[in-house]
């Protein structure tokens, strides 16, 4: 439901009215902690600082900290036309909490991180929206960007060691790949493309459809439009497989959690053989709502995580890791052409991939001078909405060394959770989920960045890429400007031969499957064009964000 505004309003609930009607009287409220004062946003019936349950309601002053910002111009819901301001803040009296919100009553242009804010509210039906606009009283200088409550360079120190000697990873080998075609508005059934990248998939492996015995997929039945075919439940309909285990949801290690999920199963003896597998069909799905042959999602009050940002118009994940990039530019001197040497890479690797999407030449010009969709991205910092389907066989590893092609073996995967997982609450600078997965992964083999011959790094926008090169150690915090200057670096003949089908950007959004998917046929020696020469060892990272995961492979040689 949206208000006299036009805007999306959040459901309020028992636990969170206190927070929505504070508007009033014109102040600010959190929930605070009577033992340790912390304040607790979102709202929770425990302190996640001291554990403990003594809460009350305190009014603030309603000052905050300008720790972010972009200037959206694509991304708008019904009632928000663009252009307008997605910030996050700080709240002066514990800067651990954060508002995603907009910057209204200024012109963007004269917002500098750092400077001071102040609440203001917009009623809309039943519910008054913080907004914050600069304050009067600036002080001389802007402060500084609020602590992360783990910095970046201290993740490391948070990892759980190996519970036991013995590697899970070192029972399974990923047996079989397939894909259906990707391609933008293929008009084809969901379903159709899942069933036709698994067929691919388990004859790559030499297997028959009987002799799967598991499914795993992402994210699973019920998924919002356009990014899934229905799930185990509607793959099993259409294949008859009676699966011995069976996994499939959101939240898991990234859009390629179902892999190491699979793993986990066939390590512990409940199947021998998993088919893993991945569809969108964004770009049809959004043809066929414009057509009105579908409904539009929405239509009611907004819920859960996505009642804190919605309303502000902060509908993507893109409005979060713009300003994630911005701090990293501000921070460390990254500049918008940091980001285009990712995106010019990809684009000259997809030249080399009749599978790609996208596979035109792109130059440095073109992708800075393309349309913005939120500051700092412009359109080729954004992934390829598209169609398709990607499947993984997961095998049993002496099973594997029996079939069709050379099993690739699992080195090592990084699972753990160490970051606030709300988006808006987590760390700045860098995408969150990455740093602490990617730290994770390194303490499950004595193997080393240098020793990993090809990347296939998760890169829905290109922020997320330039995170996971600097979480996994291939340049330092913060180096990414250096590492990544000119592009030779991270070219198929450079030090880390990066994304080579085109990534996400280019050859399309495949939710990281298709990542997987060049990973193994990197590591088998078919790349074609694009082949590696040599490639013994490749990591693969998914997600972000969102709970991730990062794998280490090899091959069996």
């Amino acid at each position: 439901m949206a208000g006299p505004s036009g805007r999306p309003l959040p459901s309020i609930t028992d636990e969170t009215e206190f927070f929505w009607t504070a508007g009033a009287d014109g102040r600010l409220r959190f929930r605070q902690c009577e033992a340790c004062a912390a304040l607790i946003h979102p709202p929770q019936p425990v302190c996640r600082y001291c554990r403990g349950t003594r809460l009350r309601v305190r009014a603030v002053s309603g000052f905050a900290t300008l720790i972010g910002f972009t200037v959206n111009h694509r991304f708008s819901p019904p009632g928000l036309a663009a252009p307008y301001v997605v910030a996050q803040v700080a709240v002066e009296e514990d800067p651990r909490v954060r508002l995603t919100t907009n910057a209204v009553e200024c012109d963007p242009a004269d917002l500098v991180l750092g400077m001071r804010m102040e609440v203001v509210f917009e009623q809309a039906d039943d519910v008054w929206l913080p907004l914050f606009r600069p304050a009067a009283e600036q002080g001389e200088h802007p402060a500084g960007l609020p602590t992360d409550a783990v910095e970046p360079e201290r993740i490391g120190l948070h990892v759980r060691p190996m519970v036991t000697p013995e590697k899970f990873e070192d029972r399974v080998a990923l047996s079989g790949i397939g894909s259906s075609e990707i391609g933008r508005r293929l008009m084809a059934a969901p379903l159709a493309l899942t069933v036709s990248a698994c067929e691919r998939a388990i004859a790559d492996a030499g297997l028959a459809l009987d002799d799967i015995d598991g499914l795993a997929t992402y994210p699973g039945a019920g998924a919002f439009g356009g990014f899934a075919e229905g799930g185990i439940t509607a793959l099993e309909s259409a294949l008859g497989i009676r699966p011995t285990w069976h996994n499939g949801g959101a939240e898991t290690f990234g859009p390629g959690g179902s892999l190491i999920a699979a793993m986990l199963a066939v390590a512990g003896g409940l199947a021998r053989h998993v088919l893993c597998f991945r569809t969108l069909w964004e770009a049809t799905h959004t043809d066929l709502v414009r057509r009105g042959r579908i409904d539009p999602p929405g239509g009611g009050r907004v819920s859960g995580g996505a009642a804190w940002m919605h309303p502000f118009g902060a509908v993507s994940a893109a409005h979060t890791l713009a300003q994630n990039a911005q701090r990293h530019f501000h921070r460390y001197g990254t500049t918008r052409e940091t980001l285009g040497w990712i995106a010019l890479n990809q684009r000259a690797n997809a030249a080399l991939n009749p599978a790609a999407v996208y596979r035109e030449p792109l130059t440095m010009d073109d992708y800075l001078n393309a349309r913005p969709i939120t500051t700092p991205f412009g359109l080729y910092d954004c992934d390829v909405p598209c169609d398709g389907a990607v499947a993984v066989v997961v095998s049993a590893v002496g099973a594997a060394r029996d079939l069709a092609k050379p099993p690739v073996l699992v080195e090592a995967v990084g699972t753990q959770i160490i970051e606030r997982l709300e988006w808006d609450q987590s760390t700045l600078t860098h995408e969150p989920q990455v740093l602490g997965q990617a730290a994770h992964m390194w303490t499950r083999t004595s193997l080393r960045p240098c020793d990993v011959d090809v990347a296939q790094l998760y890169d829905g926008f290109t922020i997320n890429c330039l995170s996971w090169i600097e979480a996994l150690g291939f340049c330092g915090i913060g180096e990414a400007k250096d590492f990544l200057d000119g592009g030779k670096n991270i070219a198929r003949d450079g030090l880390l031969p990066l994304n080579t089908h085109g990534g996400q950007l280019s050859h399309g959004r495949t939710h990281g499957m298709g990542l997987v998917h060049e990973a193994v046929a990197q590591l088998r020696g078919e790349g074609g064009e694009r082949q590696v020469p040599g490639a013994r060892v490749a990591v693969v990272s998914s997600g972000g964000l969102t709970p991730s995961g990062a794998i280490l492979l090899r091959s069996d040689t």
